[in-house]
């Protein structure tokens, strides 16, 4: 691989300005394309199979009109004693309503007063405004028009939320809090290369690579149901990796210009063909952990896992092309000012990786047990993981859909805003009986103790399928709402006794069903990324032990990331800090998307460290001298770079999206447990353990496994000098 990079550099170099015209010519092609043709982002995450997906889309087809979007207006009157029933509020409300009826695609609108939609103490009501189509085909013009509509009651003094599936916020990037970490990126960019262009060049080749894959993204939305997380998680993870990679090439390379007499080209060429070779190899793994993720069966996390591994693949792909280019463009700007003098002794470079390595090779058993304890320790709040989807609870406290749970809930009591649709299918029921059949159902629904209220079943024009509302006693988050799903879904064979089938569906439903899915996916994809990294570190460093303390490492790390999340947004620890607006379970794919993602950026500081072990060891053959090296030559940037990658995925803590929230704080809190603990730590202390029995390989296993040249073992030992070379060789 090494060898192979290197041409391929030189090849760059020589045609350095049609390459950067190139990548720049993609971009203005992707971007045109997603300006001109992007569709829409789909939010609803379904899982096909699953009981509430049946029963969505048996109304799709029998019962369109109730499986629109709906806009839920909840209305409250001021703090001045007054009721909702008042003349005044009462005729305010019907006028907002009135209007709301003659909206374009607007199929219904039910009347508080009408309905009985109001609550006890007569302060709090609701209407539901049905359109024609599922919300995401729903225009951003619709739900304008909706909260226009209102604007009578806000005058008359009450107060107006908005919830329900039409009027769900769209996820959004770009603020204050997601600057930041791109300002720390380039502070600590700064700091490890020691110049500011150097500095700027892996922010600029990460724009470049993030700016194409999110165009893409949006570009296929047109053609693929994409959520608006697939496009923030493209850009987390294309602006870390994209930094980080350039990172570690524009680091290797100012290392080369350092040593007395380097030739510029040379040392570009050896850069991509040595941390290159580490960027192709840990790049891979990142793109086939989030490729795996096709093998949970669900769609909506297929897409977004093969729409980030397209970002990442763009980095890599940008990292061995683009970033040689714009070095042979900087030239001589990127030597350090004062190279390295021949006469200073090698085992100073690096000081400080090289005291903290032999700190930890001199106690390794202390480091190991002190380190996994604490790992351990982080992980046990995991035991107690619920898995869910956020509710509006979840949403900012200041945001309308917040403020209308809340006021639902005082008004109606907690279990409202989970409310379960009990979806009758009587088309194999003969018609006299039908409508029998229906009542004993809704009198046995209306019996179990976790039900609170069951609503009058309302048939479609055929009379074949009918919706029953019911309304659990506890909120939309709690366990007991979760036991009596199952409890009623477990009742289900009975009413098919009858010739009817029941399903229940709906938000909190399908919060379970997606939830149930994926925790059942889980045990395989955790199989299948353990069995991936242990198969393509055996090739790499051509160990045994060495791919198994990674695993080891690894499975650490995502359980202390893990039980980090669980305590933060289920036990509601740091809510105020971290502007939680509620506890609640952890968002119910949180822990494959780690599982996946921190897989591959683990992995990438696995291969950049033990990849410089691994050739000191191949030049002198001593181990533990070996363990200090690497980490003399590589922990300076292994540290720096996760610190961008944490600054970055940090600043998505304080977006408003309570799923992006979650994600970046998982991610950040899993790349530094990993980069710090794990593979700062933990890593050296093993290696240095391990001693010669680390580099181990049985000779059987050895010729079968293909030979992975990270180290640039294969290079040839000295490149021509820049005089050496031809004109045409240096032509641009």
């Amino acid at each position: 691989m090494a060898s192979r990079l290197y041409a391929w550099a030189l090849w760059v170099i020589r045609r350095r300005g049609r390459v950067t015209a190139g990548w720049l010519l993609v971009l203005a092609v992707v971007g045109g394309l997603a300006l001109s043709l992007s569709g829409r982002t789909n939010d609803e995450f379904t899982v096909p199979g699953v009981e509430s997906q049946q029963a969505q889309d048996l109304l799709k087809e029998e019962f369109p009109q109730a499986s629109g979007a709906v806009a839920r207006v909840v209305f409250a009157s001021p703090d001045d004693g007054g009721k909702l029933t008042d003349p005044g509020y009462a005729k305010a409300v019907s006028a907002g309503l009135k209007k709301a009826a003659e909206i374009s695609g607007v199929t219904a609108v039910t009347d508080p007063a009408q309905t009985h939609t109001v609550s006890a103490s007569g302060t709090v009501a609701y209407a539901d405004v049905t359109f024609d189509v599922p919300p995401s085909d729903l225009s951003g013009q619709a739900r304008s028009e909706v909260r226009s509509a209102m604007d009578s009651a806000r005058e008359a003094g009450l107060e107006v939320e908005f919830g329900g599936t039409a009027m769900a916020p769209r996820t959004e990037i770009g603020g204050i809090p997601e600057v930041i970490g791109v300002v720390i990126a380039l502070i600590v960019l700064a700091v490890t290369l020691g110049s500011l262009i150097a500095a700027g060049l892996p922010l600029v080749t990460a724009v470049i690579g993030v700016g194409i894959g999110v165009l893409g993204v949006l570009f296929l939305t047109r053609f693929v149901d994409l959520s608006g997380t697939a496009t923030v998680l493209a850009v987390m993870l294309g602006l870390a990796v994209g930094i980080d990679y350039a990172l570690f090439i524009i680091a290797r390379h100012r290392e080369q210009l350092a040593e007395p007499g380097s030739d510029l080209d040379d040392s570009i060429a050896r850069a991509v063909a040595t941390a290159g070779s580490a960027v192709v190899f840990a790049g891979a793994t990142v793109v086939i952990a989030l490729a795996a993720l096709a093998a949970t069966g669900i769609p909506f996390l297929t897409a977004m896992g093969l729409a980030a591994a397209a970002t990442v693949l763009l980095a890599v792909l940008i990292a061995v092309s683009l970033v040689p280019a714009l070095l042979s463009f900087a030239g001589e700007r990127l030597r350090p000012r004062r190279p390295a003098r021949p006469e200073r002794p090698a085992r100073e470079a690096g000081a400080w990786g090289r005291r903290w390595g032999s700190a930890v090779a001199a106690r390794p058993v202390v480091v190991l047990v002190t380190g996994v304890i604490a790992l351990l320790a982080l992980a046990v709040p995991a035991l107690d993981m619920r898995l869910g989807l956020p509710s509006n609870a979840a949403r900012p406290t200041d945001s309308t859909q917040h403020k209308s749970y809340d006021l639902l809930t005082e008004g109606f009591g907690p279990g409202f805003n989970a409310a379960l649709a009990a979806v009758v299918d009587v088309r194999a029921v003969p018609d006299d009986r039908r409508q029998t059949t229906v009542t004993a159902l809704r009198t046995k629904l209306a019996e179990d103790r976790g039900v609170a209220a069951v609503a009058q079943p309302v048939a479609n024009a055929h009379g074949t399928v009918y919706v029953i509302g019911v309304v659990p006693r506890t909120g939309p988050d709690d366990q007991a709402t979760t036991d009596l799903v199952h409890r009623l879904r477990d009742n289900a064979p009975a009413v098919g006794k009858t010739g009817a089938t029941l399903y229940l569906a709906g938000t909190t439903a399908a919060a379970i069903d997606v939830s149930g899915k994926l925790a059942g996916a889980l045990p395989l994809f955790v199989a299948i990324i353990v069995v991936l990294a242990f198969i393509l570190l055996t090739a790499a460093f051509r160990s045994l032990l060495i791919p198994l303390k990674a695993v080891l490492g690894f499975l650490l790390s995502v359980a202390a990331a893990t039980g980090a999340s669980v305590w933060v947004f289920q036990d509601g620890h740091l809510n105020g800090p971290l502007s939680v607006a509620s506890a609640a379970p952890v968002t119910c794919f949180l822990p494959v998307l780690l599982i996946g993602v921190l897989f591959g950026l683990a992995m990438d500081y696995e291969v950049f460290l033990v990849s410089r072990m691994r050739e000191h060891h191949e030049h002198t053959g001593e181990a533990k001298e070996a363990v200090v090296a690497g980490m003399a030559r590589s922990g300076r940037v292994v540290c720096a770079a996760a610190l961008i990658m944490t600054a970055v995925f940090a600043g998505f803590i304080f977006n408003d999206d309570p799923i992006i929230k979650s994600i970046g704080f998982s991610l950040a809190i899993g790349v530094a447990i990993d980069a710090f603990i794990v593979r700062m730590a933990l890593v050296p202390a093993a290696m240095a353990l391990l001693g010669r029995h680390a580099w181990k390989l049985p000779t059987w296993l050895d010729r079968l496994l293909p030979h992975i040249d990270i180290e640039g073992a294969g290079l040839p030992p000295r490149a021509a000098t820049s005089a050496d070379r031809t004109p045409e060789a240096s032509a641009v």
